[in-house]
């Protein structure tokens, strides 16, 4: 990455839409070179918050900060070079090849219709070649898969060269191995990273720390091994699970268990 990792920090941010607040008063911290998780059930306002870091939804109230500087204060190409996106809806229909799309994200280190030069090129190639996605290059982008697009988008953030980076289920499309691909390779960066992950074992796996929504609120920051417990995942997902460390990798695993088995369990109490 070019830009140096930086302290990405959240200052009771509230978003209220329609009357009804989305997210309510949250305050969370991303120390540089650091991966935090962003977990919580559907519709606890994950995508909402995170839309609020890359400046594509306004706090209703707080702020957002970037090494302290507030990030609705600078101007978005000066952003767009300490931060980058990757969004879950962001895989449009573009009229577009792969190399075209990944290539947006030197955009913000050039001039107004500058060209790639040889450096850029360098490391668009590159950022392609790490997400296994050279081969598409010259591939019209609207005509890859699910995964494949997503591969692409992650290559363009990668591009970018910023030292933080916002990924709103970056996973999504993606198949097992490209999954935990991507993940080793963000934990490869070093970049501080902020990464809203629906797949708690994966999110235990490669994240440092946990910050749990819900409602809209922040229920629980700690590692992994905290905040992933019986009683939070009973209280905020509404299921019964049992949480041990894994006997070979030691990080949490989850195993929720069939409603049958979770009755019998109650029964024997």
């Amino acid at each position: 990455m070019t830009g140096g990792p930086e302290t990405l920090r959240a200052e009771e941010v509230t978003v209220v839409a329609g009357g009804r607040p989305l997210v309510e008063n949250v305050s969370l911290e991303v120390a540089p070179g650091e991966v935090v998780g962003l977990v919580g059930p559907n519709g606890a306002g994950k995508s909402t918050l995170l839309r609020t870091f890359y400046r594509a939804l306004r706090p209703t109230s707080g702020r957002v900060l970037l090494d302290g500087d507030d990030i609705w204060r600078m101007p978005g190409k000066r952003l767009a070079r300490r931060l980058a996106a990757v969004l879950q809806d962001s895989a449009g229909d573009f009229e577009l090849t792969v190399y075209d799309v990944v290539a947006m994200g030197r955009t913000p280190h050039k001039r107004a219709f500058q060209g790639d030069d040889a450096a850029d090129r360098g490391l668009i190639t590159a950022a392609l070649a790490e997400m296994e996605a050279a081969h598409l290059v010259d591939a019209p982008f609207d005509r890859l898969s699910g995964g494949e697009k997503q591969r692409v988008l992650i290559a363009r953030a990668l591009a970018q060269r910023t030292g933080t980076l916002v990924l709103d289920e970056p996973t999504n499309h993606l198949d097992l191995r490209h999954q935990i691909d991507a993940l080793r390779l963000v934990r490869r960066l070093e970049a501080t990273t902020i990464v809203a992950l629906h797949d708690l074992n994966l999110a235990a796996a490669h994240c440092d720390r946990l910050c749990v929504l819900d409602g809209g609120r922040l229920v629980a920051d700690g590692t992994p091994a905290e905040v992933l417990t019986p009683a939070l995942l009973a209280r905020v997902y509404r299921v019964d699970a049992e949480v041990a460390a894994h006997p070979r990798t030691g990080f949490q695993q989850i195993t929720v268990l069939p409603e049958r088995d979770a009755e019998r369990r109650e029964e024997g109490r």
